[in-house]
């Protein structure tokens, strides 16, 4: 199954576009990459809002100048502080040299704030104090600093409708969103996912090949994890294909629907399915335990307590976020 579309690179990451939606975004990058306007970049988990930033910063006039990023879900607050603003010597215990922050790394250049969402609120009030232009102090330090940064930020969140309610404040939200794109998810652009499979099985096994049969069946699946499901689905695939393609019995179950995960598991314990569906659900995720308990309807608490009693916790330990 051939496709008619480019591969682009921007930052050592390849954006595969053959959509009519996914060219007019990429198109959108361009343009905006010319102002200097702070951008927020919508969309769900795994839809390729990363992509876009790095695309924006490649176009604009600061394409030579750093690029530096950062996931606002991956620390806690105190350690979100000393990130971006940096520290000075004794500073605290275990500052035993001065630091940067990223801000500084970032001077003359693009910061990517990703997951801006789910940044601490004491966090987004520096932060904005930042994005004014207001100097700012490292740790423990008597100088400011100032420093010519472009911010681009990303989220799967609605922004803008949880600003009542306490949780993102609305001067932040605006600021940030001088510009605002919106990249599709995966199952409104159709026309990239065979594109996007092929690009995957090259690089997994170049010697592989992509039925017509196996890409309908990914055509027809609506990818709710988007890029990364597909991903995951394409890798496990070439792992038991057992001739020179990938037929459609060699896609995961969930990929080719209810009826074959009925066939694949017909007298499975209800616990084994279960155990089956959150493994699912945090391949889809990347591992993040809030977004697996969101997708599978139950609490944090009640995933985490699940996989403790299903003897998983270790291999997601690290992704509590």
């Amino acid at each position: 199954m051939g496709w008619n579309g480019e591969t682009r690179r921007f930052l050592g990451m390849h954006a595969v576009v053959a959509s009519p939606a996914m060219r007019e975004l990429l198109r959108s990058a361009e343009r905006v990459a010319q102002s200097g306007a702070t951008v927020l970049i919508t969309g769900e988990t795994g839809s390729g809002k990363e992509l876009i930033a790095r695309a924006i910063h490649h176009y604009s006039l600061r394409g030579s100048k750093p690029w530096v990023d950062i996931n606002c879900a991956a620390l806690p607050e105190h350690l979100m502080e000393s990130e971006l603003f940096g520290y000075q010597k004794g500073a605290f215990s275990g500052a035993d040299s001065t630091k940067q922050g990223l801000f500084e790394l970032a001077h003359t250049g693009t910061l990517f704030l990703d997951e801006i969402g789910e940044l601490d609120r004491k966090m987004q009030v520096k932060l904005l104090r930042v994005l004014d232009g207001v100097p700012y102090y490292r740790l423990g330090a008597v100088r400011k600093i100032s420093v010519d940064v472009r911010i681009l930020a990303a989220t799967n969140r609605d922004l803008e409708e949880g600003t009542p309610d306490g949780g993102f404040r609305r001067d932040l939200y605006h600021r940030l969103s001088q510009i605002q794109i919106r990249v599709p998810p995966l199952r409104e652009r159709p026309e990239d996912i065979v594109p996007l499979a092929e690009f995957f099985l090259e690089q997994r096994n170049p010697r592989l090949r992509l039925s017509d049969e196996a890409g309908e069946v990914l055509q027809r699946h609506g990818w709710p994890g988007n890029i990364r499901e597909l991903r995951n689905a394409i890798e496990k695939a070439a792992v038991f294909a057992d001739g020179p393609e990938i037929r459609a019995r060699d896609l995961p179950a969930e990929t080719r629907g209810p009826a074959a995960v009925v066939d694949t598991i017909p007298v499975c314990r209800l616990d084994t399915m279960e155990r089956r569906m959150i493994e699912q659900v945090l391949i889809q995720t990347g591992g993040h335990q809030r977004r697996a308990a969101e997708l599978l309807g139950i609490s944090r608490r009640t995933l985490s307590r699940k996989l403790k009693s299903y003897g998983m916790e270790a291999p997601y330990q690290d992704c509590l976020a």
